[in-house]
């Protein structure tokens, strides 16, 4: 009996309801509610891209406590129509969070955050490594 699958049929897969309702609203019908992030490293940094259109640098929080950086977001949408004996409220609440662990070769307090178009982009400098540093003996004459 261990070997037996649990078989869902194609129909039970999906609220076709909940589809066809959501088909004619705004919202998509995927879970948009966490960005797109391109991390990657580079000599010196590591850079970091999100995407987050339709926001604005008021919208965006990014926060470095200890070893983790945190992104995040809110934007509140209120939206008012009146017209023909009807009227329409509608309340958007947009928001996320997403924290990643720093690597310990990041140099904390050099880190910066630029928002332009939708793209937000972060750069999180590496600290100068500790290499040996060869010093010069130079002969010293002596006075006479």
């Amino acid at each position: 009996m261990r070997n037996l699958i649990h078989y869902t049929k194609p129909a039970d897969l999906f609220d076709w309801n909940s589809m066809l309702d959501n088909f004619f609203t705004e919202q998509p019908l995927w879970n948009t509610s966490s960005p797109a992030v391109d991390i990657r490293e580079e000599d010196k940094d590591y850079r970091m891209e999100v995407e987050i259109p339709g926001l604005s640098e008021k919208d965006i929080e990014v926060k470095v406590e200890e070893n983790l950086l945190t992104l995040s977001t809110r934007k509140e949408e209120k939206k008012e129509e009146k017209g023909n004996g009807y009227l329409l409220r509608e309340r958007k609440n947009r928001e996320f969070r997403r924290s990643f662990v720093l690597p310990e070769d990041v140099e904390r307090e050099g880190i910066t955050a630029a928002f332009k178009n939708g793209l937000l982009n972060i750069t999180l400098p590496k600290k100068e490594k500790a290499r040996p540093k060869m010093i010069e003996v130079k002969v010293s004459k002596a006075n006479k």
